[in-house]
């Protein structure tokens, strides 16, 4: 599917006049991908990266664009069951425009995100704006379910619950080496900005771009480390809480057995020096001394 924007009044509109500034193929057939190929001279590999989600981040300069492989969180559904995956988009960035080749429409073309534009390289920053602010979202999320499942377990611990705090630290990893690599890629284009012609206000944006990547990446760090602490601060209470539950099972075992012992001794096919027959004095001592022997030992 293919959406075209024009650059109209420092906003992005569908509708205008002369040749679009934006093209967004989400999920392009495969006529849309001859046509990227053959009439934008997009290299192969690297539109089959942009819909990857393994692949990582990346820039490569060909003659007539830049191509960046940019890391995205995907969007989150319920068959995900709390692990929240990553995706891949390309920006291939030309003189005249802008193409951005991706799996999914996450993106709005609207709002303060994408105002005061002023060419097509403003809109490649606000791309990768965007995506790295979608991190910080997902970030949020995740730190509000973690918050409730902890809630849950400090209320009655279920493996269904410390499952769900595991796929939640596995989704972090994701997401810090997704965000790791698109930092990457923003410290690449900072280096390059004389080469790609980017005036101040790219590179300003640059800047506050390499401040969020990283406030972004220790933040999911933090994140990481806080259910990384609580899951092994669970392990050891659910350990400890085993050993106390065996203890006092191996005392029932033991106070069981002994007036066992007892009675099994006293009921041996052997003489014993205590009246056989005709009176009760040896079932009320035999009881007595098994009582006693339970007595002991608690």
């Amino acid at each position: 599917m293919l959406k075209t924007f024009y650059l109209t009044d420092g906003k992005l509109s569908q509708t205008g006049a002369g040749p679009a500034a934006l093209y967004v193929y989400v999920n392009p057939d495969e006529k849309e991908k001859a046509q990227l190929i053959t009439t934008s001279a997009i290299d192969e590999h690297t539109f089959h990266s942009s819909l990857d989600p393994e692949e990582v981040g990346r820039i490569e300069f060909e003659d007539n664009h830049l191509a960046a492989i940019i890391k995205k969180p995907k969007k989150y559904s319920s068959e995900d069951n709390f692990i929240f995956k990553i995706s891949s988009a390309g920006l291939f960035l030309f003189t005249d425009k802008l193409i951005v080749v991706s799996g999914e429409d996450d993106l709005t073309w609207e709002g303060r995100l994408f105002s005061r534009l002023h060419s097509v390289r403003d809109i490649f920053m606000q791309v990768i704006f965007h995506y790295v602010v979608h991190f910080e979202e997902h970030l949020k999320v995740i730190r509000r379910i973690s918050e409730e499942l902890e809630r849950e377990i400090n209320v009655a611990v279920s493996n269904k619950d410390l499952l769900h705090m595991f796929k939640l630290s596995k989704g972090l990893v994701y997401y810090l080496d997704a965000i790791s690599s698109n930092n990457k890629v923003i410290e690449r284009l900072k280096i390059n900005s004389v080469k790609l012609n980017f005036d101040q206000n790219v590179n300003d944006l640059l800047d506050d771009l390499i401040i969020e990547g990283s406030q972004c990446y220790q933040q999911a760090d933090s994140y990481m480390d806080v259910l990384s602490g609580m899951m092994d601060a669970w392990a050891s209470i659910i350990n400890n809480n085993l050993n106390i539950r065996l203890k006092r099972l191996t005392v029932v075992s033991i106070c069981i057995m002994t007036p066992t012992l007892v009675v099994s001794l006293f009921s041996m096919n052997v003489p014993l020096p205590l009246p056989q027959s005709g009176t009760l004095i040896s079932f009320w001592l035999v009881t007595a001394m098994a009582v006693a022997s339970v007595a002991v030992l608690c």
